[in-house]
């Protein structure tokens, strides 16, 4: 029975300790009193009591927790030092007592006994709750049907049990007390347009001011976690604070940082955050202590702000005669790489060159003639690490396919009539460095299979000679054909194009991408000024818009070769393109327009007409018969845009 009655109290003392680390401070009380009610159990006791002492100066001790057995209720504002004032003294002293009999009791206890045998007590054992040496309150239990000695076994274990509800209590205590200095502190955070918080490092716990739940929407009466506070920042925001803040804590360092807020109403408020850790005497991160000021306001200024700054930006790019901005663009562009673009699908292409630019990941450039497919094989060969090296180009349109393979792999002396020496091929040359093949869709198919067979195992032998050579060759591969096609109809073997098809990247062609032909004039005009000794300082707007609305079936080959042109017969600064040449070339070119282009070519039109206005009353949506959404996915699908917003 012993042995049973130990297990169950390890069992019970287990599963208490267990549960008031982490319980929440408002349902203490509950859990204590049923916890009293199990140790009563587990003991035979019929009564236990908790007091607390309230008021030092006084010596109140104030009825906590009442368990009796009988279901027996008392009124709480008991004081345990006006009905116990003998054993008040000793328990304040920090005595524990232990009283089998209450007749025992001294001559000075009169008034304690007379209060025991009121409440029917037989024995009773009385503890003090103590904190880092201090009483804060006291324990009873009691036999109420018989009298009965106190084993020391059982005193210690139930003096164990007084102790951890001692932790617990001392631990709502602590944060009743910090509840109320924050409720002090509240009246200067007011003052200051300002809210205060602080955080618990191990549990997460975040204490804060009521103006802060207020501004962060959470509940006046629950308890916050960091879980809760992250829960009410913007989605965009959540991650880079909750890195903030851990590395803050990480690291020793102040926090501070703005994010944005989602109120229960779904608005949206902007605050900024700044805390600084506190320490145990040991140096371990102990809280973060902070405060938050909503800058919604003013975040809504430099929104404002920056709309006029953008506004005045965009007149100024309107003026045709201030055009020091895009020039220094291109300064800047031709510093960094020779491909000038700024649209949505070229900045596509250069991430993606850019993402394979590190690896010896075989690329394929597909594009239409003119686009600079080579451009982007060199930029790629120079962001690569194979860069010290020079980039080796073959065209394989350019050579004879009696000559292609031995220009790819070499010649041993006498491989054929007229080889007189020992030559080196491409691949031989570019080991260790990139190989660029352009137009591969002209490649023989004879050749095809060589060429498999130097990516998947890099060797190959020289023409006269089988002796395999091995090479580290990083490819590149260029067309301005739908290989795909080709494989379809039997022109390119598919095992070399699924080898070159690695990663695919397509360069649009200009017609498509008109917002970077301000910019590549620009560039054009830079760079002829320097050769022809001319200088360029002005471009009509009209020049601009004309060639922003031709088709370029040539590309940035064409486009180059027009402003060529135009640099030439340019007398004075400012460039004068042939209009009346380009506009017969643009007619002639739109005589072949295809179905997608002569779409775009209508819609850019009508909008036009209406000053770009898209939907409303007298709108293009309207003038075309189109919903509004309808226009705006076409316009999206057939990449147009408004080149100058003020137009």
């Amino acid at each position: 029975m012993k042995l049973d009655e130990s297990l169950r109290f390890e069992m019970l003392l287990c599963e208490t300790s267990a549960r008031l680390i982490n319980l929440p401070a408002a349902q203490l009380d509950d859990y204590i009193l049923c916890a009293l009610r199990r140790v009563c159990e587990c003991f035979d006791l019929d009564r236990s009591t908790l007091w607390l002492l309230y008021d030092r100066e006084t010596v109140t001790l104030q009825l906590e927790l009442f368990y009796d057995r009988g279901g027996l209720s008392v009124p709480r504002q008991l004081d345990g030092r006006q009905m116990f004032p003998w054993a008040s003294n000793k328990l304040l002293a920090g005595e524990v007592l232990a009283i089998s009999r209450i007749s025992d009791l001294p001559q000075e206890a009169a008034r304690d006994r007379e209060s025991f045998f009121l409440h029917g007590t037989k024995s009773t054992l009385l503890v003090p709750l103590l904190t880092d040496g201090s009483v804060f309150g006291a324990m009873s239990f009691a036999f109420l049907r018989e009298e009965r000695e106190w084993l020391e076994t059982l005193v210690g274990r139930l003096r164990l049990v007084a102790q951890i509800f001692a932790n617990s209590f001392a631990r709502k205590r602590a944060e009743q007390l910090m509840r109320e200095s924050w409720t002090r502190l509240s009246l200067a955070a007011d003052s200051a347009n300002a809210t205060l918080w602080t955080m618990d490092v191990g549990s997460g716990r975040i204490w804060t001011i009521e103006k802060a739940r207020k501004m962060l929407g959470l509940a006046l009466d629950k308890e916050l976690s960091l879980d809760d506070f992250l829960g009410v920042i913007h989605c965009e925001d959540r991650a880079r604070i909750c890195r903030k803040m851990k590395r803050a804590i990480r690291n020793k360092e102040d926090f501070s940082d703005e994010c944005r807020i989602v109120k229960p109403d779904g608005s949206v408020r902007w605050i900024i955050c700044r805390g600084r850790m506190h320490y145990t005497a040991s140096g371990e991160p102990e809280r973060l202590m902070g405060a938050s000021v909503d800058i919604t306001e003013r975040k809504q200024m430099e929104d404002q702000l920056c709309k006029r700054l953008q506004e005045i930006e965009e007149l100024k790019k309107r003026l045709e005669d201030k055009n020091i901005y895009l020039q220094e663009e291109v300064k800047q562009l031709s510093e960094q790489t020779e491909i000038v673009g700024q649209s949505a699908a070229m900045k596509k292409v250069l991430l993606e060159a850019e993402q394979v630019a590190l690896t010896d990941t075989t690329v394929l450039i597909m594009g239409e003639t003119g686009t600079g497919k080579e451009l982007l094989a060199r930029a790629i060969h120079n962001m690569s690490r194979r860069k010290d090296r020079p980039m080796v180009s073959v065209n394989c349109a350019a050579l004879p396919p009696t000559l292609i393979e031995s220009e790819l792999f070499g010649r041993e002396k006498g491989a054929y009539t007229g080889a007189l020496t020992r030559m080196a091929g491409r691949f031989e040359v570019a080991d260790g460095s990139t190989l660029f093949l352009d137009e591969i869709g002209d490649l023989p198919p004879e050749l095809q299979v060589k060429l498999l067979r130097v990516i998947e195992e890099g060797t190959f032998e020289r023409l006269g000679s089988t002796k395999p050579v091995h090479v580290d060759v990083r490819l590149i591969a260029a067309t301005n054909r739908d290989v795909a096609k080709e494989v379809e109809g039997g022109k390119f073997r598919n095992d070399l194009f699924y080898r070159l098809n690695v990663f695919p990247i397509v360069i649009p062609p200009l017609r498509e991408r008109p917002e970077d032909i301000p910019l590549m004039v620009w560039s054009s005009v830079t760079e002829l000024q320097k050769k022809m000794g001319k200088r360029i300082d002005n471009i009509p707007k009209k020049t601009m818009d004309t060639l922003q609305s031709y088709g370029w079936p040539g590309n940035v080959r064409e486009l180059k070769n027009v402003i060529e042109r135009a640099m030439i017969v340019s007398r004075g600064r400012t460039l004068e393109v042939s209009l009346p040449a380009v506009a017969a070339v643009a007619s002639s070119h739109k005589a072949v327009l295809n179905l997608h282009e002569m779409e775009r070519s209508h819609i850019v039109d009508v909008l036009k007409r209406t000053t770009w206005r898209v939907t409303g009353k007298g709108g293009a949506a309207e003038i075309l018969g189109l919903k509004g959404t309808t226009l705006q996915s076409k316009m999206k699908k057939l990449g147009i845009f408004r080149s100058h917003p003020h137009e």
